[in-house]
């Protein structure tokens, strides 16, 4: 009788303990503690910029190069460069192309866009120095020395730029008045679109002489420098530069400009014969 008055007192409680476990489990079990993680602070990408520049023709090669340089350190710029005379470039912007840069071979086509209230005032700075020089094909056996020789009779024909929209055709032209040569050298005259075309010609042997800067003969090996035009004449061959105000991205602009004139960018310039403006 004991034995089972024990076991029917002991079942009541191992059942009531039974039920109460998860209870008493949920109420002394120690959760574990949750770890916050801070976020990870990044950087975010650069905007993609799209650079447009228009620049004379006779900075086409350096300004390729050193426009690889930019991008190469500024890799969210796009550089789109349009290589053309001066003047066509001119006209261009005032007919709304677009351009957030213009790099002129004469300060005249960015006299003119300044006038008509187009470019950032400011920003405008005499960037390059050239030359105007007389070149003849590699092979040519007229004996040139001089720009007076181009008045003689051993040249028929002479390639120049179109003063009217090419710096170089117009430094030719005052260098002709100056030395009193214009009458006898205007019925030879061949016109160029740009002074690039000039160098062609004369690479083709396709005229007895041309004028073109002195920056452009040395990407050649088809022609020869024979003669320098008047030292006050080449004194007037400066690149000025400038952001434009339809530009989109001033202030991308106005960091190119600056990379323009820097160190590395003159080490270009001068491997190219140009000359930075005031050295």
């Amino acid at each position: 009788m004991k034995l089972y008055r024990k076991t029917c007192f002991v079942v009541p409680i191992l059942l009531l303990l039974l039920l109460l476990l998860p209870t008493i489990v949920g109420c002394t079990s120690t959760s574990t503690p949750t770890t916050t993680v801070a976020p990870t602070t990044t950087t975010a990408p650069a905007i993609p910029v799209q650079l447009n520049v228009s620049a004379a023709a006779s900075t086409t090669d350096a300004l390729k190069a050193i426009n690889d340089l930019y991008q190469q350190a500024n890799k969210n710029v796009t550089i789109v460069a349009n290589f053309a005379s001066s003047g066509t470039l001119q006209t261009q912007i005032e007919n709304g192309a677009p351009a957030d840069v213009f790099v002129s071979a004469a300060t005249a086509q960015m006299d003119n866009l300044q006038k008509e209230g187009l470019t950032i005032n400011e920003t405008r700075q005499n960037l390059l120095n050239n030359k105007t020089v007389m070149v003849v094909p590699i092979d040519s056996t007229l004996g040139l020395t001089s720009f007076n020789d181009l008045a003689t009779d051993k040249v028929k024909i002479v390639a120049i730029g179109d003063p009217k929209s090419v710096p170089a055709g117009t430094y030719a032209l005052q260098a002709f008045d100056e030395l009193g040569i214009t009458a006898a050298v205007q019925p030879k005259e061949v016109l160029g679109a740009d002074v690039r075309q000039v160098l062609t010609y004369v690479e083709g042997g396709n005229v007895d002489a041309g004028i073109v800067f002195a920056t452009d003969a040395l990407t050649s090996t088809k022609v020869k420098v024979v003669a320098s035009a008047p030292a006050d004449i080449n004194a007037r061959v400066v690149y000025p530069v400038a952001i434009l105000k339809a530009s989109k991205n001033i202030d991308a602009a106005k960091a190119y400009v600056n990379f323009l004139s820097s160190a590395q960018a003159k080490a270009v310039w001068e491997k190219f014969g140009f000359s930075m403006a005031g050295k």
